[in-house]
């Protein structure tokens, strides 16, 4: 994205919708090469972490995972016993949250040219990669996600925050597409999720439904073909509804913060580590 037109389009809905941002080969190799990571993830080997964006609960795994590669199983696919009850590949939420900087293949596509010009023409000065996931909304069991705003979790002072949304399948109101409030960007952020003061899990200063009985039924889908990006704002809020087709919605999504003349700040889940200090996307080699 570099023209006058996509940047004004951004400013104005709070989202770009860029068609044919990955080649159909380029959208089958990210999804192979998850496929072997969850080949070679052991669930023995891991926390069996249920993933709800609006009531994550004091869990190491979590607030852990900024500087690796983890993974979170839908409600659906657990029983009482914290027990999968159906097979890995079928089980899994998402991936995150260090995709972009440990999987070669990941790595390569959030250094892609076309994002280093996305971000110049967004006027980042000092962009880095704070997080990234692997998202698989499973066919019957993919949970909904409610309406929020990105700048909930993850915060600037100022606040300069991108997200980057890549659908690796076709993505339906039927599968769970993403859905828009277009414009509510220029509105306040309802709530934010911090830490709590002794640093062990998070809360939410204001309720999250907030978000939903402020915006109510404004949303517009957003229907996209595999190999599309979404370039979402910090503020914009959207949704995506439970997939109950019988077809997943797998994408790959990360997010980009300006670190120059601005604070991280430090009530965020996600904190730089020393193993991970958050990548400069600037200063790695475009791909």
């Amino acid at each position: 994205m570099a023209t006058a037109e996509e940047i004004a389009k951004f400013d104005s809905d709070g989202y770009l919708i860029l068609d044919g941002f990955l080649s159909q080969k380029e959208v089958d190799t990210l999804r192979n090469q998850c496929r072997q990571i969850v080949e070679d993830m052991d669930p023995k080997q891991h926390a069996i972490t249920v993933f709800s964006p609006h009531h994550r609960t004091d869990n190491d795994y979590f607030m852990n995972s900024g500087d690796n590669i983890s993974f979170f199983f839908e409600a659906g696919a657990v029983n009482d016993k914290g027990e999968l009850t159906v097979e890995k590949h079928k089980s899994l939420n998402k991936i995150g949250h260090a995709l972009h900087e440990l999987d070669p293949e990941f790595k390569r596509v959030t250094y892609k040219k076309k994002i280093h010009d996305i971000c110049r023409g967004l006027s980042f000065k000092k962009p880095v990669i704070v997080q990234s996931m692997y998202i698989f909304k499973q066919p019957g069991i993919g949970g909904i996600v409610t309406p929020h705003q990105d700048a909930t979790f993850l915060h600037t002072d100022p606040l300069k925050l991108t997200g980057f949304w890549i659908a690796l399948e076709d993505c339906t109101l039927k599968n769970g597409c993403l859905q828009f409030v277009p414009g509510s960007h220029k509105d306040e952020l309802v709530t934010q999720m911090v830490r709590n003061d002794d640093g062990k899990g998070v809360h939410f200063i204001k309720p999250a439904d907030l978000v939903k009985e402020k915006y109510g039924d404004r949303f517009i889908p957003a229907e996209v073909k595999a190999g599309t990006l979404v370039v979402i704002d910090a503020k914009s809020v959207h949704m995506s509804e439970p997939n109950k087709s019988e077809k997943s919605r797998h994408i790959y999504t990360f997010h980009i913060a300006e670190s120059q003349d601005t604070v991280w700040s430090k009530r965020n889940w996600l904190q730089p580590t020393e193993a991970l200090p958050f990548p400069e996307l600037y200063a790695g080699k475009e791909q």
